[in-house]
C-alpha cells in the first residue's frame, strides 16, 4: 500500500551529448555523504557509472535497454524501474535518470511528468553541455535546439579545456542561447562535472562546519577555477528563514512562481489555516502537496548560486509573515490549483 503521506521523491533527469560529461558529473554528486540516490541508467554504450558509488548508495543500477529513453514503449521501461525506486522501504533522497545522449530532453521531462508512478516529483532537467564542443555538435544552426526549452539546469562543462581569459565569454555565449527559449534556465560553468549535490537534492551537511568539510572533501585545487554564471562562485548556497503562525497564501505563491534571482530550488512546510502543506520549487516547477500529520511551524530554503542573501531573506520573510486577516480567496483558490497540478 502506498504510503500518502510519505513525501514525494525528486526524479532528476540527466541529459546531453556523448562526451559532454553526463556520467562525471553523476560520478560526483552521488560523492555526498549520507544521500541515497537512486540511478537509473539509458542502456546505451558502456555503463560508467562508479559501482561502488552506486551500490553504496542503493544496490544496483537500474539499467534501461532500448538505446533512447525517449523511445521505449508505454508499458514498459521507465516507469518500472520508478515503481521499484520509489518503494517506501528504499527511504530514496532522489532518482536520477542518465539519459542517452541520442534522448531529447523535452521528451525525457515529459516521460517522468507523465509518469503513473505514485510517490514521485519530477525534480528538474540537468543538461550537461561540453564547453568547448557545444557550437560544433549540438548549437549548430539559427535556431536554437529545443533542448534548451526543457532544461532548469544547464552545466556548462570542461571549462578548464577554455583559455581563461575566454571563459567568461564563452559561459555567456551559451547563456544567451539558452535564454532565447528559456528565461529561466540556471545556468552554471564548471570543471569535470562538479556540481554542488545541493543544487540537486537534499544533502545532510551538518551544520556550516559540515559543509566546509563536505567542500573540501570533494573539491580539489582546480576546484577555484570554477565559477557559475555571471562569474560567481559555483558552490551552492542557502538561506533559511522559519515563520511564526499560518500565512497568506498569496505572497507565498508569489515567491513559489517568481523565486529570487540565483535561487534554483526552494523547499519547506508552510501553515495556511489550520493546515500544514509541504513545497518544493525546481525551476519553474511548483509542487505542493498536505504535509504529513504532526507537521508544525513554517519555514522555507532557498538554495542557488550568487544569492543576493539580503534580497533572498527578505522575500522569504515576507512570504512567511503572518496572516492578520481573513485569508483571501484568490489566495486560496491559487493554492488549490498548484495542488492539483502537484498529484
Amino acid at each position: 500500500m502506498v504510503d500518502r503521506n510519505a513525501p514525494a521523491i525528486p526524479v532528476i533527469a540527466l541529459t546531453g551529448y556523448l562526451g559532454a560529461g553526463k556520467t562525471t558529473l553523476l560520478n560526483h554528486v552521488l560523492r555526498a555523504p549520507g544521500a541515497r540516490i537512486g540511478v537509473i541508467i539509458n542502456d546505451f554504450g558502456e555503463l560508467n557509472v562508479d559501482a561502488g558509488l552506486v551500490t553504496g548508495q542503493v544496490d544496483e543500477p537500474l539499467s534501461i535497454a532500448g538505446g533512447c529513453i525517449c523511445h521505449l514503449p508505454d508499458d514498459g521501461g521507465l516507469d518500472d524501474a520508478l515503481e521499484k525506486l520509489a518503494d517506501p522501504k528504499l527511504a530514496l533522497d532522489a532518482i536520477i535518470i542518465e539519459a542517452s545522449g541520442m534522448a531529447e530532453p523535452p521528451a525525457v521531462s515529459r516521460m517522468i511528468r507523465f509518469s503513473g508512478v505514485e510517490r514521485i516529483r519530477h525534480g528538474g532537467l540537468v543538461d550537461v553541455v561540453d564547453a568547448v564542443e557545444h557550437f560544433a555538435t549540438v548549437d549548430t544552426g539559427s535556431i536554437p535546439p529545443p533542448r534548451y526549452g526543457a532544461a532548469s539546469l544547464v552545466v556548462v562543462n570542461k571549462m578548464d579545456r577554455i583559455a581563461e581569459d575566454e571563459r567568461a565569454e564563452t559561459l555567456a555565449r551559451i547563456e544567451a542561447r539558452v535564454r532565447e527559449l528559456n528565461p529561466d534556465a540556471h545556468v552554471v560553468g564548471v570543471i569535470g562535472g562538479r556540481v554542488d549535490p545541493r543544487l540537486l537534492y537534499d544533502v545532510d551537511d551538518g551544520g556550516e562546519t559540515g559543509q566546509m568539510s563536505f567542500r573540501e572533501l570533494l573539491l580539489d585545487e582546480a576546484a577555484g577555477d570554477e565559477h557559475g554564471g555571471h562569474g560567481d562562485h559555483l558552490h551552492a548556497s542557502s538561506v533559511t528563514v522559519v515563520g511564526e503562525g499560518a500565512v497568506d497564501p498569496g505572497p507565498l505563491i508569489d515567491l513559489l512562481e517568481g523565486p529570487p534571482a540565483g535561487v534554483y530550488r526552494m523547499k519547506g512546510t508552510v501553515a495556511i489555516g489550520k493546515r500544514h502543506y509541504l513545497v518544493n520549487v525546481v525551476g519553474t516547477s511548483v509542487h505542493v502537496v498536505t504535509a504529513p500529520a504532526g507537521s508544525t511551524g513554517s519555514h522555507l530554503v532557498a538554495i542557488g548560486t550568487g544569492l543576493d542573501v539580503d534580497d533572498v531573506r527578505a522575500r522569504l520573510e515576507q512570504a512567511l509573515a503572518p496572516c492578520t486577516g481573513k485569508v483571501a480567496a484568490a489566495g486560496m483558490r491559487r493554492l488549490q490549483r498548484l495542488r492539483q497540478y502537484s498529484i
